[in-house]
């Protein structure tokens, strides 16, 4: 199974920047798909950002152009850089992870690896 812990959320404002990080731990050796997903209360949890094998991304419309999610192999890391962060970015993001043929998906059902979250608060 993958274990994810993610770090970096904060409060910042409206226009400011924040990077968030999950750090992924596979005791399998088989290749995972990683991606990114947000919450915010009484809302559903969505898919932010993914990226497949072949470095290929999938932002939400919300955040094109201002998000930008990357992995980092040797570190079994992935990031997501928030640059112009609007009021409404303001969630609990997570980190997802998955085996098999679903990366770059953005459906919260494909995936069955969650961390724990990282809060991010935007003020205006």
């Amino acid at each position: 199974q993958v274990q994810l812990v993610e770090s970096g959320g904060g409060s910042v404002q409206a226009g400011g920047s924040l990077r968030v990080s999950c750090l992924a731990s596979d005791t399998t050796g088989i290749p995972y798909c990683m991606a990114w997903f947000r919450q915010a209360p009484g809302q559903e949890r969505e898919g932010v950002a993914a990226t497949d094998s072949d470095g290929e991304v999938d932002y939400a419309d919300s955040v094109k152009g201002r998000f930008t999610i990357s992995k980092d192999n040797a570190k079994n890391t992935l990031y997501l850089q928030m640059n112009s962060l609007k009021p409404e970015d303001t969630s609990m993001y997570y980190c997802a992870a998955a085996y098999g043929s679903v990366c770059g998906s953005r459906n919260r059902g494909d995936y069955n690896y969650w961390g724990q979250g990282t809060q991010v608060t935007v003020s205006s």
